[in-house]
């Protein structure tokens, strides 16, 4: 099944297959830096933030997403300067107001994360309020962390499990039979069908939780993004779940899915060898098709169907013939999605690599094509990118000895990734 998101540039389209993460946590940061290096006051970055959220979380509930998460302020975000901190909660009184009639339009659960003591009596009644008013939706739900720390919301959870045990007969019973189960009900997600998070997505080129939901997030998948919160667009959004999408996730167990198990200096060489013979007759073609049987451990009937595909596209590639190239290339992935279960789009994987052809295998998109093809992230694709790249190189410059070499450490690495 295909989602789609609808934006003012027209609709960005998942593909088939692609795994939607129940629970996305986003940290809002950036909003000051985006605002100093365009020479405004900090609260209007504050405001391109918070316009930026109400389009990341339509898309996420556009793309299936159940739960979307946003920290907006945390424990220690009080020290600010007093009239950035009132601009912020003035912002926050107009997401009660403009955002709070959505959601109820929606039929989308509204939860606060965090201390409502401290906040203004206003927006602390305008959350109940909103609370209150959605709090029997179950299809999405929006979580807004405000005045929210992970060691404080342990801490809180805590004191209501003791205060609530207290008032048992059996207080050193209620002990004895705590688990993990049970405690998480006292956290502020306690009542959530998902509360775990899948997916953390944090702005502006920092790499750390900051403690966001650490009881939540002891299995979330991290995604750095670059821009500041103003430029994450709902499209980045949709990259950001692509890459989700291509993770393992074991969960602490035993990885249960069949890889492929290819020989790495095989493999290699019979790559290096069709390179040298491109285009070279019966021989040529051999060479490609015991390459495909090789490398996706397909029987000889469907690797010779997958490998002339191959073999005609190498030719076209020779001849800069890029559409038939890309046409030969989708051949080939369609026998190896159909018959190596490898989840990936044949369409938009020969594309990519057609891609990578005329970029002369440059690393970025060698990176991009390994994770698409194999569906692993573009993170876990960069060694093997890497690699494949310097024996590219080395095969252009017709050194066939050390593009061998280099081509066996390539499949090396990249069987770490997919066996």
């Amino acid at each position: 099944m295909t989602s789609t998101v609808s934006t003012k540039a027209g609709k960005i389209s998942l593909p088939e297959g692609t795994k939607v993460p129940n629970h996305i946590a986003l940290i809002l940061d950036g909003n000051r830096r985006w605002a100093r290096a365009r020479g405004l006051q900090p609260w209007e970055g504050h405001k391109a933030g918070y316009e930026a959220v109400i389009k990341l979380a339509r898309a996420a509930r556009d793309m299936g997403v159940h739960t979307f998460t946003v920290w907006a302020w945390s424990t220690e975000n009080w020290d600010r300067p007093e009239m950035e901190v009132g601009e912020i909660f003035s912002l926050f009184r107009r997401a009660l107001t403009e955002m709070g009639k959505e959601l109820i339009s929606e039929k989308v659960r509204f939860v606060h994360l965090g201390r409502k003591d401290r906040i203004p009596a206003d927006v602390a009644a305008g959350i109940r309020d909103l609370e209150e008013k959605t709090k029997q939706f179950s299809e999405h739900t929006f979580n807004l962390a405000v005045d929210y720390g992970g060691r404080d919301e342990i801490l809180r959870a805590t004191k209501k499990m003791i205060l609530a045990g207290s008032k048992e007969d059996n207080f050193e019973q209620m002990v004895e039979q705590l688990d993990e189960k049970r405690f998480e009900q006292y956290l502020d997600t306690g009542d959530q069908p998902y509360p775990y998070v899948d997916l953390f997505i944090r702005t502006s080129g920092e790499q750390r939780t900051s403690g966001l939901l650490p009881w939540q997030m002891t299995y979330a998948e991290m995604y750095w993004e670059v821009d500041h919160l103003p430029d994450f667009s709902p499209e980045k959004l949709v990259g950001a779940i692509l890459d989700y999408s291509c993770r393992r996730r074991r969960f602490g167990g035993n990885d249960k899915e069949e890889h492929l198990g290819f020989d790495p200096k095989l493999v290699a060489k019979l790559e290096i060898d069709m390179q040298r013979q491109i285009g070279e007759g019966q021989r040529f073609t051999d060479l490609v098709v015991e390459y495909v049987r090789q490398q996706y451990g397909l029987s000889k009937e469907l690797a010779k169907e997958g490998g002339v595909s191959l073999a005609k596209a190498l030719v076209y590639r020779k001849q800069e013939d890029w559409q038939k190239a890309r046409e030969a290339l989708k051949g080939l992935y369609e026998v190896v999605k159909k018959n190596v279960g490898l989840a990936m789009e044949p369409e938009l994987v020969a594309k990519i690599e057609v891609g990578t052809w005329q970029n002369r295998g440059d690393e970025v998109s060698i990176r991009k094509l390994l994770a698409e093809k194999f569906r692993f992230s573009d993170f876990q694709a960069s060694k093997s990118a890497r690699l494949a790249r310097l024996a590219n190189t080395e095969v252009g410059l017709g050194n066939w000895d050390k593009a061998r070499e280099l081509m066996v450490k390539y499949y090396q690495a990249l069987k770490e990734r997919v066996a």
